[in-house]
């Protein structure tokens, strides 16, 4: 495996996108780690999605990047939002997106997030277990509540299995206690992993999901919401179908599994829509040999600093840098902390120029996406990357 190489329908408008990143970095030249976004693509990709899939309402996750001008630009394409903490929904309040704008999608809040959310008017909430459930039934009276359930997620290359959701059964349970709460039982959720390469995944969860509705139904209990969670993929080094595909997949799975009656579909993009969006500039800051036969290339960016999803090699982002053109050879990348496992790279066999120095740039492409908002406040005094935008 070289440094990555665009892939995809989309190839193009990638190349064009971070060209234009890379043309504003070298022209500034902001201090190192950085994430340079483009607010255009952002919004292009949202659009992207919501022709794909017509006949959802798309929640942007705002965990994959916070930035108040990322949210701003789909707010004002329209936009609802999904959020996981009080510091989200204050993030979209603060920008004046109205709260029934906004689903509460953690299922895991403390009774005093959900009573804080619900005074400024959240009144969609979603829930896994009998406990938390009680808990919106005192907090959030009346309020709209959705179960997750826990579906096949295999294939995705970030899980999001065993945490989160119930089976299908105790869902079912759930919801018919839900309304004996007086809560309304609004509906069910699922999501598939994180960067799903596979549409096949969501057609499943969905006929999972139709089995409760119908059992629900024979007992009184009319559930109207479906949410699709996210897992769109972005485009990385492997190569991905384009959206439109996991759009029709989607869409005839809806339309087969409930036939005449649809409920109302939600969905939770968050990479899908940021990720190539950006870029993460980093500096070279040491090149060494150790025992091993490769360089090992350290950066001001690391695991704890803004590329958490480097764990386990798990995303494998496009790689240019400032020397590109030359001879190259295999290295393992590395980030600056004084921690052993801050290693990015060394199962994949990315290979850099053999002219990279120390005070050269490393681009992480397609960087949109749980890149700033993983990185931590100040591991051994290292700041977060700063955030640059281009309209």
């Amino acid at each position: 495996m070289g440094r990555g190489e665009l892939v995809g329908e989309s190839a193009a408008a990638d190349a064009q996108c971070y060209d234009r990143l890379r043309e504003f970095l070298d022209a500034h030249l902001p201090p190192t780690p950085c994430l340079a976004l483009d607010l255009g693509r952002v919004e292009d990709n949202y659009r992207e999605l919501c022709s794909s899939l017509p006949s959802a309402t798309a929640h942007y996750a705002v965990k994959a990047c916070p930035e108040p001008a990322v949210l701003a630009t789909l707010a004002g394409a329209g936009a609802a939002f999904d959020i996981a903490s009080p510091g989200e929904l204050d993030l979209c309040l603060d920008l004046g997106i109205a709260a029934d704008r906004i689903a509460y999608g953690n299922t895991i809040k403390k009774q005093s997030a959900i009573a804080y959310a619900y005074e400024r008017g959240v009144r969609l909430f979603t829930f896994d277990c009998e406990v938390e459930l009680h808990k919106l039934a005192v907090a959030a009276p009346g309020a709209q509540v959705v179960c997750r359930l826990l579906v096949d997620g295999s294939g995705a290359q970030w899980p999001l299995s065993r945490k989160f959701g119930c089976d299908r059964h105790e869902a079912a349970a759930l919801l018919r206690q839900a309304a004996t709460l007086g809560l309304d039982p609004a509906g069910l959720s699922f999501h598939v992993g994180s960067q799903q390469p596979h549409p096949g995944r969501w057609t499943a969860a969905i006929h999972v999901a139709a089995s409760v509705f119908d059992s629900l139904h024979a007992d009184g209990v009319h559930l109207h919401l479906l949410n699709l969670g996210g897992g769109f993929p972005a485009r990385y080094i492997d190569a991905v179908a384009p959206l439109p595909v996991f759009g029709e997949e989607i869409e005839a799975a809806i339309a087969d599994a409930f036939a005449d009656d649809p409920p109302r579909i939600m969905c939770e993009p968050g990479r899908s829509i940021v990720a190539d969006a950006g870029i993460l500039r980093s500096e070279v800051v040491l090149v060494s040999r150790k025992r091993e036969s490769r360089r090992w290339v350290y950066l001001d960016v690391g695991r704890f600093s803004g590329l958490a999803e480097t764990e386990g090699e798990a995303i494998a982002y496009p790689i240019r840098t400032s020397r590109d053109g030359g001879p190259v050879a295999p290295v393992i990348l590395a980030g600056p902390s004084c921690d052993s496992v801050d290693v990015l790279y060394e199962q994949r066999l990315y290979s850099l120029p053999l002219d990279l120095a120390p005070g050269d740039t490393l681009d992480f492409l397609a960087a949109g996406a749980y890149t700033t908002s993983y990185a931590t406040a100040a591991f051994n005094g290292f700041s977060p990357p700063a955030t640059y935008w281009l309209p």
